[in-house]
């Protein structure tokens, strides 16, 4: 009988070298940007055709239908690069309005930044830091978003209400509270990398010259095999850039503790108010751990929108998860009407429903509740008594492990 020939032989070896010499032979680059068109979108969103009607919503100017994401049929690169660049047009556009229809103030960070340093910044009402009774404070989640936002997507495809701060801020302004919207996904400044800052090369080290080549041998076929595959994930090369971290504001959780130590802690409201959505959340309990004592002392009350800090994880101290249980309280996502009490593992904060199952949207769901929870932690703080808001009536059992 004869034997059956295995696998990964000669002539298998031999088809996969025919068939990598084939592929060598084939111009990716050109080939790719035959099916996908330059990477070159507008920058304004009439370049678009695109503008916010009287409700907030997103629509063309043309036709007045809603955002269309698969504007080119099977080219999803493409398609993402134009909703990115449309997202970037909308951040801008944000910041206008928080400027010009909510009256708040563009505040540079680092406070003593040189002019050639990177820079983030803030926004704040005029009143912020002088306000004697309220201060509100508001944080968003990660990724893409930015000061003023909730979420792009939001934005993009539902309304303004229900993707930005913004009826929160209206509401705070008309109730008389001061307003910090923090900016924590704003960490650094991409620049191009030059020549320079390539890494040198081996040969100028003190290994043996064996080693090096090997090395080097090693470097060059993998930067091949990368090379290679990068045509197909990549046909229209981009930059190569290099991130530069903004002074002591390099990530959510330093943006937060820097925010509070240059304005915050320095405000003079009685009482502090936090709204903290996802990640924001997460920042705030970091900012909690690092200056406890501070907090307890300003802040009068916090609400969560879906928050995603954990107290063991973050190793939350049992001072705090005490504070937190009177004085927070987390809006998570649930089919459960709104306000209705939900069950936690955690021993930190009362949770209750947002009225909505979709992550992005339980700040907006949760927003008359909230100001409501803020308005009676107020009055129980005047008048020396806890609070009892909804999230009181049926109060969750925590089992300390």
């Amino acid at each position: 009988m004869m034997a059956q020939p295995q696998q990964g032989g000669p002539d298998e070896k031999e088809k996969t070298t025919a068939l990598k010499d084939l592929l060598s032979r084939i111009d990716l680059d050109e080939l790719m940007k035959k099916d996908e068109p330059p990477l070159e979108f507008p920058d304004t969103l009439e370049g678009f055709e695109y503008i916010f009607n009287e409700k907030g919503q997103l629509r063309h100017i043309k036709t007045g239908e809603p955002f269309v994401f698969n504007y080119r049929e099977d080219l999803h690169r493409w398609n993402q690069k134009r909703y990115e660049a449309l997202g970037e047009i909308i951040t801008k556009y944000i910041y206008e309005l928080l400027q010009n229809e909510c009256h708040l103030k563009k505040v540079t960070l680092p406070v003593d930044a040189i002019e050639t340093e990177p820079k983030s910044f803030i926004f704040m009402s005029e009143d912020a830091l002088v306000n004697p009774d309220k201060l509100l404070v508001l944080i968003h989640g990660n990724g893409v978003v930015r000061a003023g936002q909730w979420s792009r997507r939001l934005i993009i495809n539902e309304d303004l209400d229900s993707g930005t701060q913004i009826p929160y801020i209206k509401r705070a302004i008309e109730e008389g509270y001061g307003v910090i919207v923090l900016n924590p996904n704003e960490n650094y400044i991409e620049v191009e990398k030059t020549k320079a800052q390539v890494p040198l090369s081996s040969d100028i080290s003190d290994e043996p010259a064996e080693k090096r080549e090997r090395k080097d041998k090693i470097h060059k076929e993998t930067k091949k095999r990368r090379d290679f595959y990068e045509k197909y994930r990549n046909p229209q090369k981009e930059k190569e850039t290099m991130q530069i971290y903004i002074r002591d504001n390099g990530s959510p959780e330093e943006h937060a503790i820097y925010v509070w130590d240059h304005f915050i802690s320095q405000s003079a409201a009685e009482n502090v108010f936090f709204v903290a959505h996802s990640y924001g959340g997460l920042a705030f309990v970091e900012l909690m751990i690092q200056r406890e004592a501070e907090v307890k002392n300003k802040v009068t009350a916090v609400a969560l929108t879906d928050s995603v800090h954990n107290v063991w994880h973050q190793e939350v101290g049992k001072t705090i998860r005490e504070w937190m249980r009177e004085n927070c309280c987390n809006w998570v996502s649930s089919s459960e009407p709104l306000d209705t009490p939900v069950e936690s593992m955690l021993p930190d904060c009362p949770r209750v429903s947002a009225g909505t199952e979709r992550h992005e949207l339980t700040s907006w769901k949760s927003f008359p509740s909230v100001f409501k929870f803020f308005s009676e932690a107020g009055k129980a703080k005047n008048s020396l008594v806890k609070p009892t808001p909804t999230r009181r009536s049926n109060r969750i059992k925590y089992e300390e492990f």
